[in-house]
């Protein structure tokens, strides 16, 4: 046991007689989006039924890799570790993950990047049992589409074979995961559906919120588009860009809205906190992705809680909601104007029945409770004599 790991037993026995969970993720808080969202309610939840909880991730956050992050901090009772890192973001290199994992009864790793692979090869070194989230695999976008492919049915099923699970956490990831692993376990995202619960407009308003990180993929332009349409129809609309800078920045989004005469249509707000968040979302009635991937939809459920009318681009993840909760919306936003008029039909609806549909999106969205989720996990974690005792 590390010195700093036994003073911490010392000052509160208790804490060495808890079984110690090890998330290992590429980003973790203070970053914003849906992994960090999702490990840190799964630390959160985990820690109030009776488990040690230590998250190892990078050192800096992508957008920032200059701006060296603390190297320990407690976050809502997560031990959280920062270890360094080279190479891209893509695939970041950190093999000082392999100093934090001697007292972990499971190692719980996040997405098919490079920890999945180096602790699958380093099984030998760590000898820890080990599951992993898919967390939408690294199909994000269609760049490379060829080689990953390969990738996926040579290393990435090679990698999988040291896991005692592989857990997808949606209908998609099952159904690309299950060719390569086909015990693949089925365990949806959760939602942290009390963050917003229930602040939208009341009164239905032409304003639309979208809230994601600035990714290609998440398809910024083609939303920009349909809203270029929609304002010509009616000069009401508005649209909340809301996220973090990715591979866009701040410079490229302003731009986009500067080339299509959007300026004062589209106001743009980068890495704002929740409290700035949910002032937005009083003012709105319309949640709007153009996303052409999406691990599982997180952000769409979490705009549902939040009484927002989600208008989803129909990828894989939003088709799966949506055939599940008949109240979302799908369209076509590779088309500007049939994105444009399935946003304004969205909003016809939802003012006609505007109790009605706001009573449809919160019951879909209660499904979600991570209290449920982390229910299905701790259940895993049980199965591979990973106990705690219920607090």
């Amino acid at each position: 046991m590390a010195i700093v790991e036994a003073d911490r037993v010392r000052e509160n026995p208790q804490l060495g007689e808890a079984p110690l969970i090890v998330h290992v993720v590429r980003q973790f808080l203070p970053n914003r989006g849906g992994l960090e969202d999702v490990v840190a309610n799964l630390g959160r939840q985990t820690v109030r039924r009776g488990y040690r909880v230590r998250v190892v991730t990078l050192d800096s956050l992508f957008t920032a890799p200059q701006d060296k992050l603390p190297p320990r901090e407690n976050i809502d009772g997560i031990e959280v570790v920062r270890i360094p890192w080279s190479g891209s973001s893509r695939y970041p290199l950190a093999p000082e993950v392999f100093r934090h994992l001697g007292d972990a009864d499971l190692v719980h790793v996040h997405a098919i990047d490079f920890f999945f692979d180096a602790l699958a090869w380093g099984r030998l070194l760590h000898r820890k049992p080990m599951i992993v989230t898919t967390h939408g695999g690294f199909f994000h976008t269609q760049k490379y589409a060829a080689i990953k492919k390969i990738w996926f049915r040579t290393l990435t099923r090679a990698s999988a074979m040291a896991y005692r699970r592989v857990v997808c956490c949606s209908a998609s990831d099952l159904r690309q995961f299950s060719e390569i692993v086909p015990d693949s376990l089925l365990i949806e995202n959760g939602a942290d559906i009390g963050k917003f619960a229930d602040i939208a407009s009341r009164r239905p308003k032409r304003r639309i919120v979208t809230i994601g990180r600035f990714s290609v993929n998440k398809r910024l332009d083609h939303l920009l588009d349909a809203m270029a349409a929609l304002t010509t129809r009616d000069p009401e609309w508005h649209l909340d860009i809301v996220g973090a800078e990715s591979d866009l920045n701040r410079a490229d989004v302003e731009a986009a809205i500067e080339s299509r005469s959007l300026s004062g249509r589209v106001t743009l707000h980068v890495s704002p906190d929740n409290g700035a968040i949910r002032r937005i979302i009083t003012e709105a009635s319309l949640f709007a992705s153009a996303s052409e991937y999406e691990g599982f939809g997180l952000v769409a459920l979490e705009a549902m809680s939040a009484g927002l009318l989600p208008v989803l681009n129909a990828n894989d993840a939003f088709a799966t909601l949506a055939d599940r909760h008949p109240v979302i919306a799908l369209a076509d936003f590779t088309n500007a104007k049939t994105a444009a008029t399935a946003i304004e039909t969205a909003y016809e609806d939802l003012s006609r029945q505007s109790d009605i549909v706001r009573a449809e999106l919160l019951d879909a969205a209660r499904g979600y409770s991570w209290d449920i989720v982390a229910g299905r996990y701790i259940g895993l974690y049980r199965s591979l004599n990973v106990a705690a005792e219920q607090n």
